[in-house]
């Protein structure tokens, strides 16, 4: 048998890097381009056999050499993973994979919680916890006519806060889920408190972290799906059918959104939305955006202007919340985050 060699693949490794590229794209994989940690398994003359990555609480980007299959290298691939997210204290895990390769991760010890036929299958790596994590929110469950946003607020601007207000106008009980994952320019824990801040005058409102169920557009792996409209779709169908299960144990029956007449996958994210939610017994609400000046306000709009340095131009587009901490020293390293990015208007 063959002797592998297994190793971190380094960000500035040239040739590790093409090794790994190549081998993605022979196996008919992309690169994710949300990847913090890689590895590979290589043989005696430095060839690269298998792979796999990390990002946040996921892993990605696994491919073996389609001469080498057969071999148990991925399942050598997946333990120095799971070895490397332990080490630094995350436990629980989370991948998508083909349909294809569902029972292989599943004899790897992870467990499928949804899936879009044919396209994706969502998996963690422990027994019962979707189900627990449900049992968890069913503490939220009233008998008021319950609402739900899904927001990332990056950041909390006046057309989130317009949306908040008019759908706490219409139900009972409202809540916000406020995207988790720290793949935006402003952080979690800063959108978070902007929008607690911004909402705390509504008092129907319950505030939750997003948590690893509902999933971001920004970490949502699109490396096996070769087309935009393929990703697009496939996404939005797998978090509607995870959300319409957390709306059932919290007893939410309407989901808001906002109108999109400026990101294209929003906006086909909110029609399939529109299709499958009534299905399940949500009711999708979809209020007019909020305007100035004749334009939708957006976030992309505000860190545009956030990167052009001219703080005093997203005063009439923020809440008072929002613009006091971006002129706060606080908000230093977030500004400089934005002022750095290569792009910050997302389409």
């Amino acid at each position: 048998m063959s002797e592998y060699n297994l190793s971190e693949i380094k960000k500035d490794d040239r040739r590790g890097n093409r090794l790994m590229d190549e081998l993605l794209q022979r196996e008919g994989i992309d690169r994710d381009g949300n990847l913090e940690y890689s590895l590979g398994l290589f043989d005696e003359d430095y060839n690269l056999v298998a792979t796999g990555s990390c990002f946040k609480n996921t892993l990605r980007c696994m491919a073996v050499d389609s001469s080498h299959q057969g071999e148990g290298l991925l399942n050598q691939v997946v333990t120095a993973l799971m070895d490397y997210q332990a080490s630094r204290g995350i436990h629980e895990l989370f991948l998508y994979t083909k349909c294809s390769s569902a029972k292989f991760f599943g004899d790897l010890g992870f467990y499928e919680i949804e899936r879009v036929d044919g396209k994706v299958v969502f998996m963690e790596n422990r027994r019962g916890g979707f189900a627990h994590y449900l049992d968890s929110l069913s503490e939220f469950k009233t008998a008021a006519d319950a609402g739900a946003i899904v927001m990332n607020a990056n950041p909390f601007t006046n057309g989130h806060l317009y949306l908040a207000e008019k759908a706490a106008s219409r139900c009972g009980l409202l809540h916000i889920f406020v995207v988790s994952e720290d793949a935006s320019l402003v952080p979690f824990d800063v959108r978070y408190e902007l929008v607690r801040r911004g909402t705390e005058h509504l008092s129907n409102v319950v505030l939750h972290p997003s948590g690893s169920y509902i999933i971001s557009s920004a970490t949502f792996p699109s490396y096996f799906l070769k087309d935009s409209e393929t990703v697009i779709t496939s996404h939005a169908r797998l978090d509607i059918r995870i959300f319409s299960r957390i709306a059932a144990a919290m007893g939410i029956k309407e989901r808001f959104v906002g109108d999109e007449p400026l990101s294209l996958v929003t906006g086909i994210y909110n029609r399939i939305m529109a299709e499958e939610l009534p299905a399940a017994g949500v009711k999708v609400t979809v209020i007019p955006r909020l305007e100035k000046d004749g334009s939708a306000i957006s976030a992309s709009t505000v860190r545009s202007l956030i990167k052009k340095g001219d703080l005093e131009a997203i005063r009439p587009l923020v809440p008072e919340s929002t613009y006091k901490y971006f002129i706060s020293p606080a908000a230093a390293p977030v500004i400089d985050r934005i002022r750095s990015a290569g792009e910050v208007i997302h389409y």
